[in-house]
Order: structure tokens, then C-alpha cells, then sequence
């Protein structure tokens, strides 16, 4: 089997501002919801028989309280942050598993889910779907990968490698010094991405780099510089990678079985009509799958 995971937050996100808005019966703005419906739906009438998607139900999390300037909810639309509890209570209607996160993320929701999937041997594959760099971090050769769907992007672990110029396992230390503006920490100064490619393709770890320059390897140019700069910054580097390392012990799924899709539950056929889409569930083997439990 193959197990696909599927970033519900990136794709409200997406849908939210590629889409025209749309209002449900009662006037509250859904088009994003159906966006992303319609994605999911799509991904199953494909093939994908064991599905899961993680949402951030609130954006702060409990990297706030690590790093006072980590992401918040400040600026987002509030015709967005009002979907997300809409959108999940409709993919859990649709019959698919759904991981509303609170004081995790939804990146550490696909991490956990995508380890623990690995680990049963009936998995032959594990699809992360989504282009947020953070999630290449949990690559593993060719068994667990890395989906783009929009730009259709498929990266393994010499995909990552070649993408970013260091292995997975890297990730985080890269981060760490390059920065990530949306997740809201600047990084180290001085260090862009091929400083810091060329460092941890040589150093996988923070704590693997000579303090001494002079020790650093000839391909790594003005390494004075960005010795100075890290180890002046040395506190920073490590909070920033522990903002930058995703969670492996969410509590997701007892079975892999439990990802299974066995088709939408009877709460979806009021829930499509209530978005005025019932061509969604008209998708699903002409509205007849309905299933029996509730």
C-alpha cells in the first residue's frame, strides 16, 4: 500500500487565494474549503486509498513560547483562519482521516504520521504532499517522499540533496543558519544558502563544524567570517534549529489501517449541500459510496 499525507494548511492557503470566494448557504465564505475539498477528492478518485491531512486549528503553537517571534496568527484574513475548523469537520464527513493540530503543527502531524506509516512493512511508499522545505527534513531514500502536487515535484532523498545541496537529516541545521521567513526566525547572519550548503555537505550538524576555521574544509570560502558569525551566534543556531526540527511523537494513528478511505460518512451529503457543491459528492461513484457508520 502507499500512504499519502497531505498538508491541509498549505492547501486552504493555496486554494484561498487562487480561488474566487464562495459563500454557503448561511453566507459564511467557503470557497477555499471547497478548493481544498475537491484537491483531496481528487487525490482519492486517483488511487490514493490511504489518506491523511493535518491542519494547524490554530496557528501558534508551542514553538511561541520557545521563540517570541516564531509565526503567528497576526495578519492572516480572518476569512481565512475561519475555514480551517470548517474544513475539518467536512474531510472528517468526506471519510478522511483528519489531524487538527492545537499545541503541535501540521508539519509535525505529517512527520509523526509519516514515520510511524513507514515502519509497517505493508507500506511500499509514504507520500508527504507538500513544497514546505521543512517536510524535507523526514525524506528517507526512496521510501519516504516528498510530493508537490501543484507543480507536480517529486523529490526522494538524492532529490532533496540535489534541491538543497544536503542530505534530509541536514535540514534542520540548514535551516537553522539560512532562516525561514515564514516561520518567522531570521537565521544566523551572513549565511545564505550556498555557505550553508557547502558547510553541512561536509559538517551534517551544527556541532560537527571545526570551531577553529583553519580546520574547515578548503571547499568552504571565507570561513573565518562565517566562523565568527556562527559561534557568535551559537545560542540562536541551536534555538533556531529546534524551532526548524519537527515533532516525531504527535499521537496520529494507532494503524495504518485507520487511513484507510472507505468513503464519505452520511453527515457529507448536508455538508455539500450547505456549500452549495454538491457536485463533490456527485463525484463519488455518481453519490451512491455513502457509508453506513456515523
Amino acid at each position: 500500500m502507499d500512504v499519502y499525507l497531505v498538508d491541509g494548511t498549505y492547501e486552504l492557503f493555496r486554494h484561498f487565494f487562487a480561488v474566487p470566494a464562495s459563500a454557503d448557504v448561511n453566507g459564511q465564505e467557503i470557497g477555499a474549503v471547497r478548493g481544498v475539498l475537491t484537491s483531496v477528492l481528487s487525490l482519492i478518485m486517483g488511487g490514493a486509498s490511504y489518506v491523511g491531512v493535518a491542519t494547524d486549528h490554530v496557528v501558534e503553537s508551542f514553538r511561541n513560547d520557545l521563540y517570541p517571534g516564531y509565526k503567528t496568527s497576526e495578519g492572516v484574513p480572518e476569512e481565512l483562519l475561519s475555514q480551517f475548523p470548517i474544513l475539518e469537520e467536512a474531510l472528517q464527513a468526506m471519510g478522511v482521516m483528519v489531524w487538527p493540530m492545537v499545541y503541535y503543527e501540521a508539519d509535525d502531524a505529517l512527520a509523526s504520521a509519516a514515520v510511524k506509516a513507514a515502519r509497517d512493512e505493508r507500506v511500499r511508499q509514504v507520500f508527504i504532499c507538500t513544497p514546505d522545505k521543512d517536510l524535507a527534513q523526514c525524506v528517507v531514500g526512496t521510501r519516504i517522499l516528498q510530493l508537490d502536487r501543484r507543480r507536480n515535484i517529486l523529490r526522494d532523498e538524492a532529490g532533496v540533496a540535489a534541491k538543497f545541496g544536503v542530505n534530509p537529516q541536514s535540514i534542520p541545521d540548514y535551516l537553522a543558519v539560512v532562516g525561514d521567513s515564514a516561520d518567522g526566525f531570521p537565521g544566523v547572519p551572513g549565511w545564505g544558502v550556498k555557505a550553508a550548503a557547502l558547510t553541512f555537505s561536509q559538517y551534517p550538524h551544527l556541532e560537527d563544524i571545526p570551531k577553529d576555521w583553519k580546520e574547515w574544509h578548503p571547499s568552504i570560502r571565507k570561513a573565518r567570517g562565517l566562523s565568527e558569525s556562527l559561534f557568535n551566534a551559537w545560542n540562536d543556531a541551536l534555538l533556531f534549529r529546534t524551532l526548524a526540527t519537527l515533532r516525531l511523537d504527535v499521537p496520529v494513528f494507532d494503524s495504518v489501517d485507520e487511513l484507510r478511505w472507505k468513503g464519505p460518512r452520511p453527515a457529507f451529503e448536508e455538508q455539500c449541500r450547505r456549500m452549495n457543491a454538491l457536485n463533490l459528492l456527485g463525484r463519488i461513484d455518481g453519490g451512491s459510496m455513502i457509508r453506513e457508520d456515523q
